[in-house]
């Protein structure tokens, strides 16, 4: 988990998850929007399994239309359709004795999931005109940036093959619910880069830290690292600056900030019980997060990691506005 930053008590939960599924074969299913760091995630379980020494094959499923979707995942024998010169082992056999990654698992067409589904069932299957069964040991990680739940309902993933990979589900969270985490990815990323580079770049300034605190990053960890890169490689003083950002990013809206007032407010108020002076950081806390979700309450709660009903009970203690969305 070298290359897996952050202290945020939702990616403390990423870690325990890994610890706990690393070294079997249960299948996995990893769950985050596009940038969270999947494909890292995936090559950190296998890195810490028993099958550290065997290969890893990472495909996404939604690079690659139907017809060669099909002859990746399983192979195809000589002969089997127009330009099929040879036999060609596909990514399941490449793949045996080790970790297949099946990113984007969301956008596998109907027919193919239901492939997928007696492979990961009975770890065999036929590759593309073949008469004969191929048997293979493999442990499968599987990714998805939207819910799977969701396309079950609407029809478009099969419900059989979605209760087969729930087995272990892991979800990354998006970078803007963890934006305490952005200063040691940041840092992170300046160091590799830096050195990469051959460059000396000792760190931020604070305008800029802050700027990359309030960035939303709707790209998450990967629009980050892109970020942080560019700014090394354009930076020209010992620290980068706010004008080594890109454009969009300096004149983007931003996360809320908390009041400047509101810690001299608690130092210098009169004595209060310590239940009560916690009452104004909850309640930005809680501002925020409702914000950044558009008021949706079950999105909020989910990202504060608290039901509904107690998101409900703190918006009305605080005065928040319970009305405005669900």
């Amino acid at each position: 988990l070298d290359n897996i930053v952050g202290r945020d008590h939702r990616m403390q939960r990423v870690y325990d998850l890994v610890d706990a599924v690393a070294d079997n074969r249960t299948t996995v299913l990893i769950v985050g929007e596009s940038g969270t760091g999947k494909s890292m995630l995936a090559r950190a379980i296998h890195r810490r399994s028993s099958r550290r020494n065997k290969p890893f094959v990472e495909i996404s499923c939604g690079a690659l239309p139907e017809s060669l979707l099909e002859t990746e995942l399983f192979g195809h024998v000589k002969g089997s359709f127009t330009g099929a010169v040879a036999d060609k082992p596909g990514r399941f056999l490449t793949a045996d004795t080790g970790t297949i990654f099946l990113d984007e698992i969301n956008s596998a067409p109907l027919s193919m999931q239901v492939k997928l589904l007696r492979v990961l069932q009975e770890r065999c299957f036929e590759p593309v005109g073949a008469t004969e069964t191929k048997s293979v040991d493999v442990r499968t990680i599987l990714a998805s940036n939207v819910d799977l739940q969701t396309l079950v309902a609407s029809g478009q993933f099969r419900q059989d093959l979605y209760y087969r990979i729930n087995v272990v589900t892991i979800q990354l969270p998006p970078l803007r619910t963890r934006n305490g985490d952005v200063p040691m990815l940041a840092e992170h990323f300046m160091r590799q880069f830096s050195q990469e580079a051959g460059r000396k770049v000792i760190g931020f300034s604070d305008e800029t830290m802050q700027q990359l605190i309030r960035y939303p990053w709707p790209g998450n960890v990967r629009e980050l690292e892109n970020v942080v890169e560019r700014a090394v490689v354009l930076c020209r003083r010992p620290k980068i600056e706010i004008d080594d950002l890109p454009d969009a990013l300096r004149g983007a809206d931003m996360l809320p900030a908390p009041t400047s007032n509101t810690r001299s407010e608690l130092l210098n108020e009169s004595p209060m019980p310590l239940e009560k002076a916690l009452e104004t950081p909850e309640r930005l806390i809680i501002e925020a997060a409702l914000k950044r979700n558009n008021w949706n309450r079950q999105a909020t709660a989910a990202e504060l990691d608290i039901n509904r009903t107690t998101l409900y009970k703190k918006m009305r203690k605080h005065g928040l506005d319970v009305g405005s969305n669900n």
